[in-house]
């Protein structure tokens, strides 16, 4: 790897859309792209759905590095590196008063569906869903677009701010339905920790939710990475192009 790039990815929105497979012409264009630079993965979700939406149950052998919940669940060529978890680090008397509160706020909120899974504890990292994660695609469409114009992510985690000043938690926003609440730190600036930066020319990072408050912001912005805001899978790949294949 001596020499080469290391190109990170986060996933939604970035290498395939919100929560779907990913698409065979990206697959295959990785690939021929991991013969000219390092990859590593950036996703949110536990490895099981990175696996599910990147169509390869072996993942984490594919690629030089895969980061599953923003980085807090780390592998390197195929092994497990890093394991965070957030119940040891806050506790129960911490997490339960928190938990409760969102499931208060969330039980008030009238919008174009509500489902099941609103809570997704994760092993470094708790993901609130007001729509419920087993919606269908649709519902999810229908939320986002709502969630565009009356900001319900927003408010509810200002919300969550105001109730819990010093609980020593950063939330944002990724993806279409939810937002991610970890402690301090624990955001994918994370991965970095497993990667030995003298190790390529240049780390690059991909994604789509770049601006204060998304997923993606703390990784885009730091001083040791060059970030890339990306519109959409297809832009990410023509961005890739003119980079490495011109």
């Amino acid at each position: 790897m001596d020499g080469k790039d290391l190109c990170l990815f986060d996933i939604d929105g970035t290498l395939t859309l919100s929560r779907q497979p990913i698409d065979p012409d990206m697959k295959a264009f990785l690939t021929e792209l991991h013969k000219k630079v390092a990859i590593g993965l950036v996703g949110g979700s536990d490895l099981k759905k990175i696996q599910e939406q990147m169509l390869d149950p072996q993942l984490e052998k594919a690629y030089d590095y895969v980061f599953a919940q923003n980085g807090l669940v780390a592998f390197r060529d195929g092994k497990l590196v890093g394991k965070e978890s957030i119940l040891e680090h806050m506790g129960e008397e911490k997490l339960q008063p928190f938990i409760n509160f969102c499931l208060a706020y969330m039980s008030k909120l009238h919008l174009p569906a509500k489902r099941g899974n609103f809570v997704e504890f994760r092993s470094g990292l708790i993901n609130i869903c007001p729509v419920g994660r087993s919606c269908t695609q649709k519902e999810r469409e229908e939320f986002a677009a709502y969630d565009k114009v009356h900001k319900i992510r927003e408010k509810f985690i200002e919300a969550v701010q105001k109730e819990f000043p010093d609980l020593g938690l950063t939330y944002t926003i990724g993806g279409q339905i939810s937002f991610d609440c970890f402690p301090t730190g624990w955001d994918k600036t994370f991965c970095l920790k497993h990667i030995d930066r003298d190790a390529f020319k240049n780390i690059h990072f991909f994604g789509d939710k770049t601006f204060p408050g998304g997923n993606d912001y703390e990784l885009f912005s730091h001083e040791a990475v060059i970030g890339h805001t990306v519109t959409s899978p297809e832009n990410t790949m023509e961005q890739l192009k003119q980079m490495y294949f011109n």
